[in-house]
This record gives structure tokens, C-alpha cells and sequence, in this order.
């Protein structure tokens, strides 16, 4: 017997549901094991699903008001309902902002990296990756291809050969596609970057600068940010490709954002940039991460900023 698909409206509510499950008793691995099965029954549950964090991914705590209000009045879940209800008490939800983003993005990865945590992955086609610390990959592999979302972070991906089901990795809209090679791709403060450290790898995008696609070839790297559309690229030597596995960060005229939001990964807690104009500055370096606090003040220096580690939980970057 065919099971019949529930409507839009029902897989929101489903969604809903799982994640106040989830926000209620985060550290119950059975709620995050009956999402990870839900999310698995096709893709109009995973698009639901992912509509759903994205939205509410801040402001977990509005999800059983706007439940309370949905069963009431009997309305069906949009997407506009939920963005509206979510903005209009975002200021209420501020401890589950700071973490219930990780929470969801566990419910939704198959792996993910603690802060300062670097973990090799075995994958099932013969492959392995290189998560650095703070990351989450989730898994989307079938007989036709080999498919793996870059949710957080960054990991370096040695590709095992398959001419029939091409290995891409997909992070935030860009697609970086291999048949036998090795790269490294990161995500940081939206900025998404692929540099080869060996083979070729194809990074195209569905936004006009990148939909043509461009080929990467040993040692080239590509910066994209998708917000402004802008694109760099350039070469470096091979032993820098995915430096941050020994413990080296190395920056070619990158924003201070993208390389707070890296290192960050190696310092407990949030780390805040407090002064905007500070992060849109670019610097280039070789940033060492066994202090990643000397290196954040390494890289914020040139702009005139400074570190300030406030507690075990909050590391903020201002103006001096």
C-alpha cells in the first residue's frame, strides 16, 4: 500500500512539533534520532524541515506560542505566518539564540565537531573528511550520486573516484563537484570558499556569477559571497590547502569577518564583532591557532580593533 503524502500545511505542523520536542529535552538522543527518521522519508519532509529552523532557528521558544494559537484558531502554518510571528518576539527568545542554532543544526547533521575539535570521518563509498571544529555535514548519498551539505564550517573532503555518481558538496547554494580528487571547502560568516589541493573540481552556483561554473585546478582557490555577488580568486602552495588541519590559518586579502568567524572555531563560546565597519576591512596573514586569541587580535589589529574575552562564553571584538 501506497503511503499517501501528508498536504504542505501538515509537514509544517509535523516540523513544529519535532523541533519544541527537541528545544524542551535537547539532550535526549531520541528526539534527535525521530527527526533524523522523519526528515529521512523524502524531500518534502526535509524541505519542510528546513524551512522551519531556518526560519525559527533563532526564536525556538515562539514555536509552542505559535502552536498554541494554530490549534485555536485552526489556520494552516505559511511560511509568511511563521516569519511574521518569529520577528515580532525575536527579542524574547535570546537564550535560545545563543543556543539553538547548534541544537538544530544537530537534529539536522549526521556529524557534527565541538569547538577546537578536528575529526576525520569515514564515508561509505571509500571516501573520507576532514571536519574542523564547530562543523556539521549532513549526508545525501543514492546509486546516482554522492551529495554532502556543508551545514557549518569547513572540512577537507579526499574524494575516492567513481565516474558514475559524482561527489559534490553542497554549501549555502554553491556546489563544488568532484570525481576523484581532494579540497577543502568552508563556510564562513556567509562567505563560501573552495581551494584543491589536488584534481579538479567544478564550483558553480545558481547566482548569475557563478551559474556558468569555474573550474578549480591544484592549489587554486575560489571566494564567493553570495550577498554582494563578489568573487575572488587566486593560487597558493599546496601544503596551505586546508592549513587549518595543523593549526595554520592562511588569509589572502579576506574580510575580518570570514576569518573571525573561522578562528572563532577554536575559542570557546560566541565570538562577537561589535563594530560592523571592522569586519568588512580585508587582511592578508599566516594566523598561528594554537593562540586563536593572539591570532583574533592578529587579525582585527590592522583595522584597529581589539579581543576581549569577556567569559567562557562570550569573546567580543571592538574598536579600540
Amino acid at each position: 500500500m501506497n503511503e499517501t503524502m501528508p498536504d504542505q500545511n501538515q509537514l509544517l505542523d509535523e516540523a513544529i512539533d519535532l523541533i519544541i520536542r527537541l528545544q524542551n529535552d535537547p539532550g535526549n538522543p531520541v528526539a534527535i534520532e525521530m527527526i533524523r527518521a522523519w526528515r529521512a522519508r523524502g524531500i518534502k519532509y526535509e524541505e519542510a524541515w528546513t524551512r522551519v529552523a531556518k526560519v525559527h532557528g533563532a526564536s525556538g521558544s515562539i514555536l509552542m506560542e505559535k502552536r498554541r494559537i494554530e490549534r485555536r484558531e485552526s489556520l494552516g502554518l505559511s511560511r509568511r505566518n511563521f516569519m511574521v510571528g518569529g520577528l515580532a518576539v525575536l527579542g524574547a527568545a535570546t537564550s535560545f539564540y545563543t543556543f539553538g542554532p547548534h541544537l538544530l543544526l544537530q537534529a539536522r547533521a549526521d556529524y557534527v565537531s565541538a569547538k577546537g575539535e578536528i575529526r576525520r570521518i569515514d564515508l561509505p563509498d571509500g571516501s573520507f573528511v576532514t571536519m574542523g571544529p564547530d562543523s556539521a555535514l549532513a549526508l545525501a548519498f543514492s546509486e546516482e550520486r554522492r551529495i554532502i551539505h556543508l551545514l557549518a564550517g569547513m572540512s577537507y573532503f579526499n574524494v575516492k573516484s567513481d565516474p558514475n555518481r559524482p561527489f559534490s558538496v553542497l554549501a549555502g547554494g554553491l556546489y563544488a563537484t568532484a570525481l576523484g580528487t581532494a579540497f577543502d571547502v568552508s563556510s564562513d560568516a556567509g562567505v563560501i570558499s573552495v581551494s584543491v589541493d589536488h584534481g579538479l573540481v567544478d564550483v558553480r552556483s545558481s547566482d548569475t556569477a557563478l551559474e556558468t561554473g569555474i573550474e578549480l585546478g591544484q592549489g587554486q582557490w575560489v571566494a564567493f559571497d553570495p550577498v554582494s555577488g563578489g568573487i575572488a580568486r587566486g593560487e597558493r602552495e599546496k601544503d596551505q590547502i586546508a592549513s587549518w588541519r595543523n593549526n595554520i590559518v592562511v588569509a589572502e586579502k579576506e574580510t575580518i569577518s570570514a576569518l573571525v568567524a573561522r578562528i572563532g572555531r577554536w575559542v570557546p563560546g560566541r565570538v562577537v564583532i561589535a563594530d560592523p565597519s571592522i569586519g568588512n576591512e580585508r587582511v592578508s596573514g599566516i594566523f598561528d591557532l594554537n593562540d586563536p586569541l593572539l591570532a583574533l587580535q592578529a587579525v582585527v589589529h590592522p583595522a584597529g580593533g581589539r579581543v576581549r574575552q569577556i567569559s567562557s562564553f562570550l569573546t567580543v571584538v571592538s574598536s579600540l
